[in-house]
């Protein structure tokens, strides 16, 4: 899962990084209004987590550039001000959850995941893809009769495969959901992460398609 993290403080912003980096998430940090919208315009993310007192314009105003522009990334808002009618303002825009700082990060976590259900259409902290199961907050994988939990960024490989059941994905693509600006990624990273997925729950959990990328098949057989 890629998150666009947009936060002009550096403790606070250096510690939801660190808190989600280690929940398998890669995070792209921005201290400013400007630079978030030129990222936004360039990568995929899975939720963005916006602050509302930028130094260079009101994340209000990132929102409505980002909702104007027809962007439906799941927002955030990550903010000191717990004023009720910032709060409304916020949603008005398009913003689907507002936390009011200071937050235990435990609390951020959960309300990503409901954001990111609620996006899916799932209810529940479960989800489905093919004959995968995974429980978002428990990091427990099903298939075919075998669970396991497993660690950050393994589950978040089968997440993205999942949520795309049947969707052929490649290196880049996954490398991109898995991986942030910047981040130092090995060649063999992917096939190294399938490599272990492969050996507790067999090789048909993930197909290879020669030459494109691997996939979660949405039909069971």
């Amino acid at each position: 899962m890629r998150v666009l993290l947009i936060e002009d403080d550096p403790m606070i912003g250096f510690s939801l990084r660190t808190g989600l980096a280690a929940q398998g998430m890669a995070v792209d940090w921005f201290l400013t209004g400007g630079e978030a919208i030129e990222s936004l315009a360039s990568s995929l993310y899975s939720v963005i987590l916006l602050d509302l007192g930028l130094p260079d314009m009101s994340g209000l105003e990132v929102l409505r550039v980002a909702r104007g522009s027809k962007n439906k990334t799941p927002v955030l808002i990550v903010s000191a001000r717990d004023d009720l009618s910032s709060r409304i303002i916020g949603l008005d825009l398009g913003a689907d959850d507002y936390i009011v700082k200071p937050f235990d990060v435990a609390e951020m976590l959960a309300r990503i995941r409901a954001v990111i259900r609620r996006q899916a259409g799932h209810s529940a902290s479960r989800i489905e893809g093919g004959e995968v199961t995974l429980d978002l907050a428990s990091h427990e994988v099903h298939y075919r009769g075998v669970s396991h939990f497993l660690p950050a960024r393994e589950f978040a490989l089968v997440q993205g495969l999942a949520e795309r059941a049947g969707s052929i994905l490649s290196r880049s693509q996954l490398e991109e959901k898995l991986y942030g600006f910047g981040e130092e990624v090995e060649s063999n990273a992917i096939d190294v992460l399938i490599f272990y997925i492969r050996k507790k729950f067999g090789s048909d959990i993930i197909r290879n398609i020669r030459g494109a990328g691997w996939m979660v098949p949405r039909e069971v057989k």
